[in-house]
């Protein structure tokens, strides 16, 4: 039997980085907002678990960052590049102007339930999992609601905003019709992770090699681990067989070669089909798209999840009034995409650059690769390094909290 209708204020569909982020802070100014979380749980492994210190200094704005980094992490402060027999500092983060002068190594089920623990400290706020939307409900050419699927069967939403939070491949949009626009990718990733030795090198890094690139993130007890592949070539990959694929990891980082065997099958290895891709209108009335489901973003420099907590903020500050008030109008919400449209496309413009004129060649090339001259400089020039960390550290235009707390005023 279907459940009752619900009555919101906003129902946020997804319970990512953009959709939690969104939902707790809406409910913290004092807005009633319902999540719709599709799986049980948030355990999902090979997610983004990058926590960049754009996102580490929210967390201060918000009173919560001693808790926050309670929780295991490990810290990213430098990067080093190795291309092919060459190895290149690239990335000095300690120098930025954030509480955190480096990146959380964190998986991203600990990032969501700490922020679903601190949300739930807030009457307004509402999170269903294994709840999943299906549909949008119009009328008089607006929307004024979602169907989903819950636990007890089919269930109806109504809600003064709809946001979908739900990914790059979402479901609401694809129902409201948002066109995209699809900029490309030359390559997949496929990721997988091989225990870590104390004797390993410590670094978190890169390797280019000839026609192959492999990227090694230090989580302490394990590596995980980014092999980078050309775009749809992961049936080639099985083609040549697993024993290959295992030889062609240990060439890159041969001091895997006494534990390359915990990679056992092709289910120990999982494919990330990269896209890059943007919509043109993020909003319809009363609907709005934000985080992947807005702007799917390349792994390049793992900026997706802030890009998503950024989105989540933005919206907040500009909605969390109108809402409350009941006076909502699509200038609020193309205020939203204004505001954030820049740093994406600032951002995604990078990594095309970066995909196009190094990946690329990489991938295709026929012979031992030799570093770009910006990799060179960055190595010879210590100084030069602030750049880099600083657009990964901080991003484009990074936000702040301006919404309030009503815990704190009442």
């Amino acid at each position: 039997m279907p459940d009752a209708p619900i009555t919101t204020t906003c129902c946020v569909t997804g319970g990512g980085p953009a959709g939690m982020m969104l939902g707790f802070l809406l409910a913290r100014a004092g807005v009633d907002v319902v999540i719709l979380e599709k799986h049980a749980d948030f355990f999902r492994d090979f997610r983004g678990d990058t926590i960049h210190p754009s996102t580490l200094e929210l967390m201060h704005e918000l009173g919560l960052l001693d808790r926050f980094l309670q929780l295991p992490h490990q810290k990213l402060e430098r990067i080093t590049v190795q291309v092919g027999d060459q190895n290149l500092q690239m990335v000095d983060l300690t120098h930025l102007p954030t509480q955190c002068k480096y990146v959380a190594l964190m998986p991203q089920w600990d990032f969501l339930n700490f922020i679903a623990a601190c949300a739930k400290r807030y009457p307004c706020f509402d999170l269903r999992m294994q709840t999943e939307a299906t549909d949008l409900i119009e009328e008089n050419g607006r929307v004024v609601g979602v169907r989903a699927n819950g636990p007890h069967g089919e269930l109806a939403i109504r809600a003064d905003l709809v946001v979908a939070a739900d990914g790059r491949h979402s479901t609401l949009r694809a129902r409201a019709g948002l066109q995209s626009d699809d900029y490309g990718a030359p390559m997949d990733v496929l990721w997988f992770r091989l225990p870590r030795r104390d004797s390993d090198q410590t670094a978190t890094f890169g390797h280019i090699e000839m026609g192959a690139m492999l990227i090694m993130l230090n989580r302490d007890d394990y590596w995980q681990c980014a092999f980078v592949i050309p775009k749809g070539g992961i049936e080639r990959v099985k083609a040549a067989g697993l024993e290959a694929f295992r030889g062609r990891v240990v060439e890159m980082s041969p001091y895997l070669a006494d534990r390359i065997s915990e990679l056992k099958n092709w289910d120990d290895i999982k494919l990330l089909s990269v896209t890059v891709d943007r919509l043109q209108k993020w909003w319809l009335p009363d609907f709005l798209c934000i985080g992947d489901a807005a702007h799917a973003m390349s792994p390049i420099g793992g900026v997706g999840v802030n890009l998503a907590v950024q989105d989540a903020v933005a919206a907040a500050n500009q909605l969390a009034a109108p809402l409350k008030a009941r006076t909502l109008s699509t200038n609020d919400l193309q205020a939203v995409q204004d505001r954030r449209m820049f740093p994406v496309r600032a951002t995604q413009w990078l990594q095309l650059m970066m995909q196009n004129r190094i990946i690329s060649r990489a991938l295709s090339g026929v012979q031992q690769p030799k570093p770009p001259l910006l990799f060179k400089l960055l190595n010879a020039i210590p100084l030069l390094r602030r750049i880099p960390a600083r657009f990964l550290g901080l991003g484009v235009r990074p936000e702040h909290i301006h919404t309030p707390d009503v815990l704190s005023t009442s």
